[in-house]
């Protein structure tokens, strides 16, 4: 009886064509390899370090890379390194913000959770190089609060800065590149978002502002990242 067995080699793992011969084959990139590195493009977005003819360029090959050979270069000249550079590469890559001294990484190390400011009869402003934790509780009576986040290191690529503004005002500045989106009860007072901001990007960092305001405003003013000689 005549062997029909099909013998026909299977085939071998896609080669880069660097390759050497006898080379093992690039890994294979997961979801998360192409998401880690998506959020480090959309944080270079917000911080001016790319256009966003770069970034839609860089985002459009990040999710048609199939390796981790092909998304390494994305991401090689950006801060945080280059997250999809080996497997069980560090989750720190999935925060927005990479910290790039020992100063940052010591201000991540400290998050908390949450934090409260409070302005009564009185002014109070979070500027500079800060952290903006996971949440943000602002209450103002009589007075008003400014938070400054075109320096700030953000906790996590979404945070909540829940507020009660009551014959008060609070001020948020963004960068460029970052999503707003309004939950805010207003009585006789309101949420001013300024018009004509860039379209955040696709897993932009995003601030959910949320409370309430009671004879009060909150404005959100969005500018280019006007950093100093830091990340």
């Amino acid at each position: 009886m005549n062997d029909t067995t099909d013998r026909t080699p299977a085939r071998s793992p896609d080669r880069s064509p660097d390759s050497a011969p006898g080379a093992p084959p690039p890994l294979r990139a997961s979801d998360t390899d192409r998401d880690r590195v998506a959020q480090v493009l959309s944080q270079a977005l917000s911080e001016g370090r790319l256009t966003h003819e770069e970034h839609t360029e860089r985002l459009d090959a990040v999710y048609t890379s199939k390796t981790l050979e092909e998304l390494a270069p994305l991401t090689a000249d950006l801060p945080g390194g280059n997250p999809a550079a080996a497997p069980g590469a560090s989750s720190a890559a999935a925060t927005p913000t990479q910290p790039t001294t020992p100063e940052d990484a010591e201000l991540l190390a400290s998050a908390t959770g949450s934090a409260n400011i409070i302005a009564v009869l009185s002014t109070a402003e979070r500027k500079g190089r800060w952290l903006v934790e996971p949440r943000t509780n602002v209450s103002t009576l009589l007075g008003s609060v400014e938070l400054d986040m075109r320096q700030a290191l953000m906790s996590q690529n979404r945070v909540v800065v829940q507020t009660s503004v009551i014959l008060g005002g609070v001020t948020l500045v963004v960068p460029h590149g970052v999503e707003i989106e309004n939950r805010v009860t207003s009585v006789l007072g309101g949420v001013g978002i300024e018009k004509d901001r860039p379209e955040p990007a696709s897993g932009a960092p995003k601030v959910v502002i949320t409370g309430h305001a009671l004879l009060g405003g909150i404005e959100v003013k969005s500018s280019p990242d006007q950093r100093h000689s830091c990340c």
